[in-house]
């Protein structure tokens, strides 16, 4: 359960505030396609909140999950192996997001259909 518990501290949730970083990223791209200033402040404010707590009630329960079920499934085949590769795959897919938003654009992490 120690193990849990610092893997939840030390990983899964600094990942999980990447994704929300990313989350306001990609609302702020979107907003900019309101003028006028008053909706525009509501609108953001009101997808911060509502992607905190996507991420906090959703996603990051989602990922302890899976890699709770990893575990127990590699323990069962006589290792950590599968723990590990999904955490690094994770890991990586983060970076890549951050490496194609912050040089590339927000709009190179957005599906065509989103696009301003």
């Amino acid at each position: 359960m120690k193990t849990s518990a610092t893997l939840e501290r030390y990983y899964v949730l600094p990942c999980c505030l990447l994704l929300l970083n990313l989350v306001n990223e990609i609302i702020a791209y979107k907003a900019k396609l309101i003028h006028d200033g008053l909706l525009r402040t509501l609108f953001i404010m009101g997808m911060v909140l509502f992607g905190a707590s996507l991420v906090t009630f959703a996603v990051a329960p989602g990922i302890i999950w899976c890699v709770q079920s990893l575990r127990r499934t590699s323990r069962s085949a006589g290792g950590s192996a599968g723990e590990w590769a999904f955490l690094a795959v994770l890991g990586l897919l983060i970076f890549w997001l951050y490496y194609r938003n912050y040089l590339i654009g927000t709009e190179a992490i957005l599906p065509a259909d989103w696009r301003n």
